[in-house]
Parts: structure tokens; C-alpha cells; sequence
């Protein structure tokens, strides 16, 4: 398995309805817009092709941040919610070669490398099984971010993801068969979603 197997997955397109309209991406975070910490983090976790999904200020967000190297898609319905931007990002990806998609948000900067790397690792490291792989995060337990989706499994995602549900839906009903990483060692799963969140950003 080699890192092109394994695309990274960034939905980047919230508004921040609740922050007064500043588009998630462009919040700042040691200097820096959320995005391109976002997008280093799957790329040192190990993702080959990082897909960035925007919707919110995207004009704003390409000229603002470093996203070189990254495809970049524009999710017009992003108001609709995370699902459109889910749909979005995977029919990008149909074309991409990648045998999975790792699945990442842009508001949890506390979500790092090290869980990239850990959801992965344990998913295992047989390449003519990774289409069919179905992993997450967990944190004491709960699932949570990232998300890895094996290609045989996406046009079933896309299906189901409606609103601000994403993969939620599908996951639910494949429980069985998802495998949890225990990810609370080496990252934290806050949101930045209201102006009480912001202090978490330095």
C-alpha cells in the first residue's frame, strides 16, 4: 500500500453560521487559517492526494491560504450542510485512483496527525482490503474524526448523506463492521462551532 491509496478528505466549506458568518477555513490558528492546518495534518499522517472542499468565502479561502498541491472542490449547495460537501469530495475522488478516502474536519484543529497516522495503522496495512475498510476514531470510546471509507463503500455513503449527518447514517448501520481507533491519547475532538470555541485557537 503506498500513500496514493489512501486520499485525504478535508470538508472545509461551513460558514460558521454561529461565529457571525466567518467561514470556517479562514479562522486562525497559530498564524495560520484552519485549512492549511488541516490539510498538513493529513498529509503528515500519511494520506497521499488531499481533496479540500469548499463552499463559505471559497474565492476568499484560495487566495488567503496555502493550499498547493491540494484538489480543490467548490460545493455550491455548502449551506445545505456537511452532507452536500461529503458528496461533493467522494464523486471527486471516484477519479482519483485512491482505494479510501480519510475523512477530516476542518473545525478540529485539536485533531492532528498523530490521528491520521492511528486510523491508518489501524485499519491495517493490506492493500486489496482497503477498498471495503470502514475505521474512525474514537475518543473514551465515541466515535468521531477522522473517518476512513473504503472506495466499494462510497457511492452507498453519498446516498445517505444528507444535511449535517455526513456519514453518520451509514456508520450507524454498519456498526459491526466498523473498526474503532482509540485516538483520545494523541488528539482532542472539539469543534469550533459558537464565539465561547474560538478560545480554544491560538
Amino acid at each position: 500500500m503506498t500513500n496514493d491509496d489512501i486520499a485525504g478528505l478535508l470538508l472545509a466549506a461551513g460558514g460558521g453560521r454561529r461565529l457571525g458568518g466567518r467561514p470556517k477555513a479562514l479562522l486562525t490558528h497559530r498564524g495560520r487559517p484552519l485549512v492549511e492546518h488541516a490539510v498538513r495534518a493529513l498529509r503528515e499522517g500519511g494520506c497521499g492526494t488531499v481533496c479540500v472542499v469548499l463552499g463559505a468565502g471559497r474565492e476568499e479561502v484560495r487566495a488567503t491560504a496555502d493550499l498547493r498541491g491540494c484538489a480543490v472542490v467548490g460545493n455550491p449547495d455548502w449551506e445545505t450542510g456537511m452532507g452536500s460537501s461529503l458528496r461533493a469530495g467522494l464523486a471527486w475522488l471516484a477519479g482519483s485512483g485512491a482505494h479510501a478516502a480519510l475523512v477530516t474536519l476542518v473545525d478540529q484543529p485539536g485533531v492532528g496527525a498523530g490521528a491520521v497516522a492511528r486510523v491508518l495503522g489501524g485499519a491495517g496495512r493490506d492493500p486489496d482490503g482497503l477498498a471495503s475498510a470502514l475505521a474512525s476514531a474514537a475518543y473514551g470510546g465515541r466515535r468521531g474524526h477522522p473517518v476512513l471509507l473504503g472506495a466499494d463503500r462510497w457511492t452507498d455513503v453519498a446516498a445517505v448523506a444528507v444535511g449535517d449527518r455526513g456519514a453518520r447514517t451509514y456508520l450507524a448501520a454498519h456498526e459491526a463492521e466498523l473498526t474503532l481507533v482509540e485516538c483520545g491519547d494523541v488528539a482532542r475532538a472539539y469543534d469550533i462551532d459558537t464565539p465561547a470555541d474560538l478560545r480554544r485557537l491560538d
